[in-house]
């Protein structure tokens, strides 16, 4: 929080007190915390304790993150405060601001820096950052770390976290530095670095990339999202020039041929379409337009060049769609991730040869190896409990007054899959502000759920993971 001090005082928004007194209330109590539990400092922690300690503490700096909105009273709604804290430190990007260009420079910076924190998660950063802990913390990377997978470039969780926040770091500042050279000012090049790198999506525009309508700079966001959405081992790999890695990596070429079948699909669906009365796009435009949404969809950003559902239904429904999919396991998107999509289909199709030959041992593959049944039961339930969420969440805002059904389906869905745009009074051009409170408080925990791989929190609402062995 004392970041944006910088910001603050060169831009005399007079926004110093607030993240003077925020900064001051969160370093007293964890202090406080620190001081008084400093007696279980050499405590293990085991895998029941790691999921406890993931979710309150995300819940936690979430509530803390609020401060500086309501205490500048730039969201001065509790409710509205929480929802955009939430969604940053969640990097769902969806927000309830109808007027961010008038909001002081240094909230703007805080909120972005929410997102740039969340892409990798606070725990991963208190463990590479802050070794005064002097605990172990492998049960706490595991179970923020997205995805089924957990390649490790190190044996030690440590340095595992400090090489994935050096590779972080670097893009951002090599985006931030392109982005200017591109015209964007020093700050908002270094705000939508932030929020590109963390796959987050927050803009210093109310019009989001729309705003700077430079074919350049859109390019150059495309192409760190697609980087953001790849697996952070594999990023780190190619670093060590170990570039076979990718293409020997069977999430990677989906993901890859995945992006680039939706762009050849929609393009020419966009160019054609004979009901977009608003947008007559040329067949280049269309490319260029439907290229940057496909990414910022795919990899959960939620940045808009443009209005999507102005496209035609067609569009509409294949946008809808992927906002289930997300990236890649092991990057900073949300979503279900490619890597469970693609063994689910695979699985599917083997399925038919188990019915032909019952006595046959068909195992799934991936990247040349056989996957375990237990990873196939787990992918099973992981789907199972998302889609269940998404339909229970989706009856909760529908129930809500003045919420449509594609409002309801659509924020859920995004929520879940920390995107941020949906369809209908959410779409790319609005906002949720108008959304009820009780709607928001849900649509953020379902962020929260998404943002944790599910299974995290909704593990502490078992009866088993409470009882004493």
């Amino acid at each position: 929080m004392a970041l944006p001090l910088g910001f603050s005082i060169y831009h005399e928004d007079r926004m110093t007190s607030s993240f003077l007194i925020s900064s001051g209330i969160t370093l007293f109590v964890g202090l406080c915390l620190r001081f008084f539990l400093r007696k279980f400092k050499e405590a293990e922690i085991k895998r029941r304790e790691g999921f406890l300690i993931v979710t309150v503490s995300w819940v936690s700096m979430t509530l803390f993150g609020t401060l500086p909105y309501v205490i500048s009273e730039s969201i001065p709604n509790f409710s509205n405060a929480f929802f955009e804290t939430m969604s940053g430190f969640s990097t769902t990007g969806a927000s309830i601001l109808n007027n961010i260009e008038e909001m002081p420079h240094s909230i703007l910076f805080w909120r972005s820096m929410t997102q740039w924190i969340g892409g990798m998660g606070i725990i991963v950063l208190t463990i590479a950052v802050l070794p005064l802990l002097g605990i172990g913390g492998m049960e706490l990377f595991v179970n923020e770390a997205p995805g089924p997978t957990k390649d490790k470039i190190h044996p030690r969780i440590k340095e595992t976290a400090k090489r994935l926040w050096i590779i972080y770091l670097f893009l951002t500042l090599s985006e931030m530095i392109v982005l200017m050279f591109c015209g964007m000012s020093f700050f908002d090049a270094i705000n939508h670095a932030l929020t590109t790198t963390s796959t987050g999506g927050f803009s210093t525009k109310q019009a989001s990339i729309a705003h700077f309508n430079s074919p350049l700079i859109e390019a150059v966001i495309v192409i760190f999202m697609f980087i953001a959405g790849t697996n952070f081992t594999l990023i780190y790999f190619g670093f060590k020039g170990k570039i076979n890695k990718l293409w020997r990596n069977d999430e990677f070429k989906w993901y890859l041929f995945a992006v680039i079948g939706f762009i050849l699909l929609l393009t020419p669906a966009v160019y054609f379409d004979i009901t977009n009365t608003t947008n007559s796009f040329s067949l280049l435009e269309s490319f260029r337009y439907v290229s940057f949404q496909v990414v910022s969809i795919i990899t959960t950003t939620g940045y808009a060049s443009g209005i999507f559902t102005d496209w035609g239904v067609f569009a509409t429904f294949i946008f809808f769609l992927l906002l289930f999919t997300g990236a890649s396991a092991g990057s900073t998107s949300g979503g279900m991730k490619i890597v469970r999509i693609v063994i689910l289909i695979k699985n599917g199709f083997l399925e038919f040869k188990r019915r032909i030959h019952p006595n046959a041992i068909v195992p799934v593959h991936l990247n040349g190896k056989a996957i375990g049944n237990k990873i196939i039961y787990n992918l099973l339930a992981f789907v199972f409990l998302y889609l269940l969420m998404f339909v229970t969440g989706s009856i909760i805002m529908a129930a809500l007054p003045g919420v449509d059904l594609l409002t309801a389906i659509s924020s859920v869905a995004t929520s879940l899959g920390n995107v941020g745009p949906g369809i209908s009074t959410v779409d790319p051009s609005q906002s949720f502000e108008h959304l009820p409170d009780t709607g928001k408080w849900v649509l953020s925990f379902l962020m929260l759920f998404g943002r944790l791989e599910l299974f995290t929190v909704a593990v502490l609402f078992s009866p088993y993971f409470w009882r004493v062995n």
